[in-house]
């Protein structure tokens, strides 16, 4: 197991183990202990937020040898062992992004004619699910339909909107919400606890920060800040070329200033220093609409906020106090054209610069 990534070497055994998805969680869990399991469910969330985890569990679940009445599976009989090590015979996942095309459709339709080898259900998960073409996608309808007995589907998807509506209207549907900062940190100390090692709260809140509220993404991430051996924020900012908030916070205050030189100056030496104006750029950008955010409504910086700490989101609340909200909003816009126009600019930066003057008022540029 030494030699898996984390997110394969610890992904949850039972239901117990999973991070978020009460709401799903629970009515799989409800209908496993009743036995009244559906024959097509569909999953919809974005990437890492556990749609092939719990599909994997619902498939042990239903297939467990020991399960009795409850609804966990024991993970030690044969069948879940064989779905643990991916070896299940009467477990098939499907690719639909490489396996799209309606021949692919025909044979897993024509393999659900047979009886499970072994197991009670033969279970069919298909990832990402929304590629399938349009032939497929109709090949695989009438299954749904009208499927036999022993067969479960579980479709996963990242758009749900690319799904055609006779597909989701015969599918049990669960939507898998965003995790949370806190429920990342969470699930990223269990696993620091596993490896007996240790890592900086603050750094664990960046790598939360930064995954996008995947847990697949932080884990991914804190295996390599692992690999590289860094333990405190400062290792991470380095491994994963980010761009210091610090410097952002600088530059803003400066360009609230509205004094054109020194910002230009601040921007230059950052970028001699070896900063990418690109990503800086998009730091920027983030960070003004963050500052926007502020001004319109501070009771929305929870649910919106994600990716700046404690600290930085109280010096962004201060640097707004004296800032319209269509300053911000104008100079949101000038950044944002800006770094459109650095594709395209023969020195990276220019389109920065020429935002910055742009954002002065011409009473006082100096």
């Amino acid at each position: 197991m030494t030699n898996l990534v984390l997110y394969r070497k610890y992904r949850p055994k039972t239901f117990a183990e999973v991070v978020g998805q009460e709401h799903v969680v629970q009515t799989l869990t409800n209908a496993i202990s009743s036995g009244t399991i559906s024959h097509a469910y569909l999953f919809a969330g974005q990437r890492g937020s556990g749609k092939t985890t719990i599909a994997r569990l619902l498939a042990k679940a239903v297939n467990c040898e020991n399960r009795g009445n409850g609804f966990e599976p024991c993970n030690e009989c044969s069948s879940c062992n064989e779905i643990n090590e991916s070896r299940s015979i009467d477990l098939m996942e499907v690719d639909a992004a490489s396996n799209r095309g309606i021949d692919e459709i025909r044979e897993l339709r024509d393999g659900i004619r047979f009886a499970p080898v072994k197991s009670k259900y033969k279970v069919f998960i298909i990832d990402e699910s929304h590629q399938l073409s349009k032939d497929a996608a109709n090949a695989l309808l009438k299954t749904l339909e009208e499927p036999p007995s022993h067969a479960v589907f579980i479709l996963a998807t990242t758009e749900i909107h690319k799904m055609i509506p006779t597909i989701i209207s015969r599918c049990q549907r669960f939507d898998f919400r965003k995790l949370t900062v806190q429920e990342i940190i969470g699930r990223l100390k269990t696993v620091i606890g596993k490896e007996q090692c240790a890592v900086d709260d603050a750094a664990l809140e960046l790598i939360a920060l930064n995954s996008g509220g995947s847990i697949r993404d932080s884990e991914a991430l804190l295996d390599q800040v692992l690999a590289f051996g860094g333990k405190n924020i400062n290792d991470i900012k380095d491994l994963l070329g980010m761009v210091d908030m610090e410097l952002v916070g600088q530059f803003t205050d400066l360009l609230f200033q509205k004094k054109a030189s020194p910002v230009i100056e601040f921007l230059n030496k950052t970028i001699e220093k070896g900063g990418d104006p690109q990503e800086f750029a998009k730091s920027l950008i983030n960070y003004l609409r963050y500052g926007l955010i502020l001004k319109i409504g501070p009771e929305l910086s929870n649910p919106i906020i994600t990716t700046l700490t404690k600290e930085e989101k109280e010096k962004l609340r201060a640097q707004v106090i004296s800032v319209s909200e269509a300053d911000i909003s104008r100079t949101l816009r000038l950044f944002m054209d800006a770094e459109n126009k650095m594709k395209y600019s023969p020195i990276p930066q220019l389109p920065l610069e020429l935002a910055i003057i742009e954002s002065m008022d011409e009473k006082v540029i100096k």
